[in-house]
């Protein structure tokens, strides 16, 4: 019994650390949104490594995103971009942190963060990818306003 005990004990404590974990990595799971005359508003807060990860949806299915201003496109891993049904397109070459890489083109048909939604975005379905993270990068971002304060990002559409 007592050793039922601790294996129960250990499987809870893992649990509770798992969450609280997961919620460091992404502590916008629920971005704060509000919507003022036409325009929409999301804040993010910064993740403990300075990142900012929120949750969010392409074509209305939940994701993680990781904004990159570095990216010149959205970067979908191979193994979402499937799960998104995603259609590969032309493949190119691009350079990453990691050398020269081939990634095929798509659009994303509709992508969201809180209020905010975009439409027919530009990406890049990334095989070489294993995350579970998509990368929100400038053909995205070139569409929204973005204001950083302290340790929040503020993004509003255009």
């Amino acid at each position: 019994m007592l050793v039922i005990a601790w294996i129960s004990g250990i499987g809870l404590l893992t649990l509770a650390f798992d969450d609280q974990l997961s919620e460091q990595f992404n502590p916008n799971r629920s971005p704060e949104s509000a919507t003022s005359q036409g325009i929409s508003e999301v804040r993010l807060q910064q993740n403990r490594g300075g990142h900012y990860v929120t949750s969010g949806q392409v074509n209305h299915q939940p994701v993680v995103f990781m904004l990159d201003t570095g990216a010149t496109q959205v970067s979908v891993p191979q193994h979402l971009a499937q799960r998104l049904n995603l259609r590969a397109g032309v493949m190119y070459p691009v350079q990453t942190a990691n050398g020269i890489i081939q990634v095929a083109q798509t659009t994303i048909d509709q992508l969201s963060i809180g209020d905010i939604q975009l439409f027919n975005v530009a990406a890049s379905i990334n095989p070489s990818d294993q995350s579970d993270d998509i990368l929100l990068g400038m053909s995205a971002l070139k569409r929204l306003e973005f204001t950083q304060k302290g340790e929040w990002l503020i993004l509003r559409n255009l």
